[in-house]
């Protein structure tokens, strides 16, 4: 029974692989090839036609918008609040926290986990593996460079970029639509 499972497991993957790499030129992991990633979010209770992929992680109360995008291998630790605005695109390998275990470890377990709400704006592009830590808050309209590790707010309109961040200039998003 279980050899005649993982024989039809084995099928369906290769079937689902050579016909996404067929349309689209792209290899998954399985998970991906089985989940939605539009109902995913509509069970998460993300806003319409936001999106997340399987293989992200998602704990805690975290809040996102329409037609917000959460790419593989992100990790949204919502256990002091997270809300992601709309429109938003949220690249792979990023990881987005609200608390944190540096006292906790620093004391020897005697003091508490911390947990501050952090949030990013509508329209933010955030590039892959970015680390964004908790009570950071992401204005409107802001792009994050790729790697960088967010410790401060990042003030609406900004282009910021790494590690530690900083704000580098003004998010031109006539440049980005244009091409």
């Amino acid at each position: 029974m279980i050899d005649n499972l993982l024989d039809r497991l084995r099928s369906f993957w290769a079937e689902r692989r050579l016909d996404i790499h067929t349309r689209f030129n792209r290899t998954l992991p399985f998970g991906d090839y089985v989940v939605d990633r539009w109902e995913k979010a509509r069970l998460l209770g993300f806003g319409e036609g936001a999106s997340v992929y399987d293989s992200a992680l998602v704990l805690g109360k975290v809040e996102v918008g329409a037609h917000s995008w959460i790419g593989p291998g992100v990790v949204l630790d919502g256990s002091g609040g997270l809300s992601i605005g709309a429109y938003c695109s949220i690249s792979a390998g990023v990881q987005i926290y609200s608390h944190d275990s540096v006292a906790w470890a620093l004391s020897g377990g005697e003091a508490p986990y911390e947990y501050s709400p952090t949030s990013i704006g509508d329209r933010c592009y955030i590039g892959p593996n970015t680390i964004i830590a908790r009570g950071v808050r992401v204005g409107n309209g802001c792009i994050v460079g790729a790697g960088s590790i967010v410790l401060d707010s990042i003030a609406d309109g900004s282009k910021a970029a790494g590690a530690p961040c900083r704000v580098v200039g003004l998010a031109d998003v006539g440049r980005h639509r244009d091409g």
